[in-house]
């Protein structure tokens, strides 16, 4: 059974270590060690896509800023193109992050697709060399939300996870501090089956063995909404692994087998212990952690983190964004939906709780008010 050492990897082993360290040297260098378990129980900041509040999601810019704003991981989800390069895109079908209708080269690729049981109509990678989505360009995928950010359409490359190791690698030596990443396999059922063919899980564990990202304390988690995939990497590969929950549905991968399991049984402390067999923690829907009533308020918190600490399960939850229509109703600021909101009142209420990662659009507000815990 998997067991994760801390939120931060080494520096938590190290901790571990200094609680055996003899009384006599402990009490010489006791502040210094209270600040070490201090930083080491604080909540990861994960740049969700990057920086995506202020630049197009899933782009090097993106990243890159979220890096500069003190984020402690960087997320990619990871799709696949024709030729089986995994890059960083939202979803496999790319029409609303990048200009790929504007180029009439590629007009007849142009299809209908089933997806997890839904219907999508545009342009697929799967149906893209890895040249071919280097010619396309990546735009703002909410630009009525975040108008700003659409001054950058047009600008940036849509990277490959190669590309977002490299950058991540070359920043953590820049600043001096370790920078992680966080992929997310994106469908991997569909990218798996007979008619697509490009699993996403070899190329994964391809890329990161290329890097030496191969062992439980290295900077890296990897996430996924389905529960097959995460298991067979489990064989795999010895990373940390997040099993992704949502506030309604169930796993793909359980809907194609006939499992009744929907995700609230898996966020239920029996579906915990599960989870627990092959995972390192969860990433949350925030409604599972704080529920909202009908008119969006709070209702009182659940009892999901402490279920997932009691089977040594981290707990990371998705998404904190500014924008008042994505904060609940107790935190708004305003009528604008667009507006900001109190974020950071929110931060506080789920650091009160114990969670021990933020997937944050803006990592500036999570970075803010993780430093005042």
């Amino acid at each position: 059974m998997r067991r994760t050492l801390s939120t931060l990897g080494v520096a938590g082993a190290l901790l571990a270590a200094a609680v055996v360290v003899p009384a006599v040297a402990a009490q010489a260098d006791s502040e210094p060690r209270a600040e070490q378990s201090r930083a080491a129980k604080q909540p990861i900041v994960i740049g969700h896509r990057g920086a995506s509040g202020y630049r197009p999601e899933h782009t090097l810019e993106a990243y890159r800023l979220a890096i500069r704003m003190g984020a402690d991981y960087i997320e990619p989800d990871l799709v696949s193109t024709k030729d089986g390069v995994l890059v960083a895109r939202h979803e496999n079908e790319i029409s609303g992050t990048t200009d790929v209708a504007d180029h009439p080269e590629f007009t007849a690729r142009k299809a209908t697709k089933t997806i997890d049981g839904v219907k999508a109509t545009g342009w697929f990678t799967e149906d893209f060399t890895l040249a071919e989505l280097k010619t396309l360009r990546a735009k703002e995928r909410l630009p009525q939300v975040r108008v700003a950010n659409t001054a950058f359409d047009g600008t940036f490359e849509v990277p490959t996870f190669q590309e977002v190791i490299d950058l991540a690698r070359a920043e953590s030596k820049a600043r001096g501090r370790t920078i992680g990443v966080y992929p997310e396999t994106k469908h991997p059922s569909y990218f798996a089956s007979p008619e697509v063919g490009l699993p996403l899980e070899e190329p994964l564990v391809k890329v990161l063995k290329a890097n030496k990202l191969t062992h439980r304390n290295d900077p890296v988690f990897i996430q996924s909404f389905e529960t097959a995939n995460l298991r067979k990497l489990d064989r795999m590969i010895d990373v940390r692994l997040i099993q992704l929950m949502d506030s309604a549905g169930r796993p793909y991968d359980f809907t194609a087998a006939g499992d009744p399991r929907t995700y609230a049984d898996l966020a239920s402390a029996q579906g915990l212990a599960w989870v627990a067999g092959y995972a390192d923690g969860v990433g949350l829907n925030k409604n599972l952690i704080v529920p909202r009533d009908a008119a969006g308020r709070l209702l009182p918190p659940t009892t999901v983190i402490q279920d997932a600490h009691r089977v040594k399960l981290l707990v990371h939850a998705w998404t904190f964004r500014a924008e008042n229509q994505f904060l609940p109703v107790d935190y708004r600021i305003g009528t604008d939906p667009n507006a900001r909101g109190d974020i950071t009142a929110e931060y506080e209420l789920f650091f009160g709780l114990g969670l021990d990662g933020a997937f944050a659009d803006q990592p500036d507000t999570a970075v803010a008010a993780r430093a005042g815990l």
